[in-house]
């Protein structure tokens, strides 16, 4: 078999049969990591295969991904295809009703690249256009593709109070879903209006893909794997390695010193290990200053790109809680959360789903005290 058979997606078996699509005015949802199995652009791949696309609608880092965190789309027509993009990073609601019901669009397709984790916002931005679709009567399809983290969800539920675009719903921290299967969860249990809902399932093997980074700061499948667990570090003043090639492996702050790496490398964690770094971030926290920390590596015999050994050999969560806690125990005369937005809860409290594991970090509390002090997850099944 060969490997563009294992990578197959539904973008591919919606292309080698276009009926499987109803005949209409179809929106898509999308960004430039959506390709076929032969690496090619899906958006040229549709039009080509006669499906009538109206549009493009862009998440986070826009349909190319130039945009760093926060940023939505630079362009708004696509070069090939001429085709309007409809930036709706950060647009929901009655202003996304708007958006989608003066496209024209008899359907909207979601294909996007996951990375399986509850604070990555590709899966909020199809939740969003999904509960849209549902109050404007329009069907949905999801083209479902493989996933690197396809495998054991870990990790909490979410506090109502700490819904945002980093959470909408409670899903586990590392969800352990494809998007087509956390689709059918919300259609099934979450919306307020019925929706029309196609899911075209991937045949591929999880992880069998290669990898196409769906944003900046998501280079490699290290990074999907250490995400979960590294990805926490947002919510804290140390710098989570934006701005270095190794983003979410490389951590750490001006004020830390060799202490950090050599506390982290006694702790002996499973599946990794910590090597002292120090770094010059190009932009993100500390732009231009000297960082001092440490790099997680996982270990060699790891395979991640395969859905049991590279997910399931560590705990992503214990390296997250353990760079966090053994930072706040080096330095407690600094700052460790964000600086807090007024009137919304803590920037780390929204990533983690509540506040249990920043009041159990600053009680010093172990990773299994601040799992039993937290919201349980949604059932994970339509």
């Amino acid at each position: 078999m060969s490997p563009a058979s294992h990578a197959r997606s539904g973008l591919d078996l919606l292309l080698a049969d276009p009926a499987l699509l109803s005949p209409g005015r179809v929106g898509l949802l999308t960004h430039f990591a959506a390709v076929t199995a032969d690496l090619s652009r899906g958006v040229d791949a549709l039009v080509a295969a006669g499906i009538e696309l109206r549009c493009l609608i862009s998440p986070e880092h826009g349909y190319w991904g130039t945009g760093q965190a926060g940023v939505g789309n630079d362009e708004d027509t696509d070069r090939t295809t001429g085709l309007p993009v409809l930036d709706a990073y950060g647009v929901q609601g009655e202003e996304l009703d708007r958006l989608l019901a003066g496209a024209g669009l008899d359907r909207v397709v979601v294909d996007l690249q996951d990375a399986g984790c509850r604070f990555y916002t590709y899966m909020w931005s199809m939740v969003d256009v999904m509960a849209s679709c549902a109050r404007l009567g329009l069907p949905v399809t999801v083209l479902d593709r493989p996933a690197p983290l396809a495998t054991t969800a870990i990790g909490p539920g979410l506090d109502p109070a700490c819904a945002s675009f980093v959470g909408r719903l409670g899903v586990p921290l590392r969800h352990g879903e494809r998007l087509g299967g956390i689709a059918r969860i919300v259609a099934a249990h979450h919306l307020e209006q019925e929706l029309d809902l196609q899911v075209i399932d991937a045949p591929g093997a999880d992880g069998s893909a290669p990898w196409v980074a769906p944003s900046p700061n998501m280079p490699t499948l290290t990074t999907v794997a250490l995400y979960p667990g590294t990805g926490l570090l947002e919510g804290t003043t140390l710098s989570e390695g934006r701005g270095t090639t190794r983003p979410f492996e490389l951590f750490g702050a001006p004020w830390c010193g060799p202490e950090l790496a050599a506390r982290l490398r006694e702790l002996e964690l499973p599946g990794v290990d910590f090597r002292e770094a120090a770094y010059r971030p190009t932009h993100a926290d500390f732009a231009g200053e000297r960082v001092h920390g440490a790099q997680v590596h996982l270990r060699a015999d790891l395979d991640v790109a395969g859905t049991g050994t590279s997910t399931e050999a560590f705990d992503p969560l214990a390296v997250g809680h353990a760079i966090i806690s053994t930072a706040a125990t080096l330095h407690p005369d600094r700052p460790l959360w964000r600086e807090q937005v007024p009137g919304r809860p803590d920037f780390i409290d929204l990533l983690w789903g509540s506040s249990a594991f920043r009041e159990g970090i600053e009680d010093g509390a172990d990773l299994s005290e601040i799992l039993a002090a937290s919201p349980a997850p949604i059932e994970m099944s339509a």
